[in-house]
């Protein structure tokens, strides 16, 4: 609790003594032994966007990553301080050899009591950035959204989309540049290929220009291998660019498009395709049951197009949502520009694709 701090007393006694001024005290960060405190260049994690409750995501977060990474990694194991490796006392006579071999216990020693999922700050409201240690983020992401794609299950409330960050740096173009050069040759340098584009999404930083960091990383990826070719309809790959204050976080994913953009309140949600000759509908047994009133009353022919005006009527609440995702590229025609290809962009628009 903040202390009060006491005026010194006014020579005359007629006027009002001056009222205590409270100093508030700096909250303590919570944190690992040894871990970063907050987002910075040359971590690996899970950036999450949430609506208002950032207490809540972070739970929620931790309960859904450690679920899943049991599940691809087996169980986070913990070790005791009696455990801890320790430097052999008086053996090495080599006075060096002895310092490194302390040096390395230490450090050995830090990593053990490192969990593997830990809340950093990430420097800007309704976004968490979980640091991840010894797992690779856009695996453990994909699987949880591919899992939650095809059981269609709900499990969580405040979490909106979950982008995994496997590289940072600092968020300036020349290093941006200087980075992704190296970053993006497991996907992108002969003779691997493959269909892209790029999303883009600022906050909190006013010194970076969305186009220009867009054209310069599309340049890199044309560069590695001229048979990239640019998708904005069904890419194969997604370069997923975030930035926060003056972090780059950086990422390659798959599947972008199919799993909503990776938000996990949207990917749990059936998709109505009107291709398909019998959508599956929440009311297919009501359905049914007025198709066989009237087959049984009127004509089959008039049964018939009963059958097909009632899903018609259904459908259309569901396709509001996923047309703008993915399918205002085709209706424009033309090239599209780069404001009307995003779903978060910074400022006016939310995001940039190329």
């Amino acid at each position: 609790m903040a202390e009060p701090v006491q005026q010194p007393p006014q020579p005359s006694g007629g006027k009002r003594k001056g009222k205590a001024q409270y100093v508030q005290a700096k909250r303590a960060r919570r944190c690992d032994a040894g871990g970063p405190r907050q987002l910075e260049p040359g971590l690996q994690g899970i950036l999450i966007t949430c609506n208002m409750n950032e207490r809540k995501c972070v739970e929620e977060a931790y309960s859904l990553l450690n679920e899943y990474g049991d599940d691809m990694y087996g169980p986070e194991k913990f070790t005791d301080k009696d455990q801890q490796p320790s430097g052999s006392e008086g053996e090495d006579d080599d006075v060096e050899a002895a310092l490194k071999k302390e040096v390395g216990d230490i450090k050995a020693s830090t990593e053990m009591r490192l969990r593997r999922f830990q809340s950093v700050e990430s420097g800007a409201n309704n976004v968490v950035f979980i640091r991840t240690l010894g797992i690779e983020p856009e695996k453990l992401v994909h699987h949880i959204l591919q899992d939650m794609y095809k059981t269609k299950k709900k499990k969580t409330r405040v979490i909106l989309r979950m982008l995994p960050i496997s590289g940072t740096c600092k968020a300036f173009l020349e290093d941006m540049k200087k980075y992704a050069e190296t970053f993006l040759e497991p996907w992108f340098k002969a003779p691997n290929k493959g269909t892209f584009q790029i999303v883009y999404k600022s906050r909190n930083n006013s010194h970076m220009n969305r186009e220009e960091v867009i054209k310069e990383l599309a340049g890199i990826v044309g560069s590695l291998n001229p048979e990239n070719k640019v998708d904005l309809t069904n890419p194969q790959y997604t370069v997923v660019v975030e930035i926060i204050k003056a972090v780059c976080c950086l990422s390659v994913v798959k599947d972008y498009m199919l799993f909503r953009k990776y938000n996990l309140q949207e990917v749990v949600k059936t998709a109505k395709d009107p291709s398909q000759p019998h959508p599956k509908l929440g009311n297919g047994k009501e359905v049914k049951l007025e198709s066989d009133v009237k087959l049984n009353q009127n004509d089959p022919s008039e049964g018939k197009n009963n059958q097909q005006v009632v899903p018609e009527n259904n459908e259309e609440p569901g396709q509001t949502k996923p047309k703008p995702e993915s399918q205002v590229v085709n209706e424009e025609g033309a090239k599209p520009e780069l404001a009307d290809q995003v779903m978060e962009g910074s400022k006016s628009n939310e995001n940039d694709h190329l």
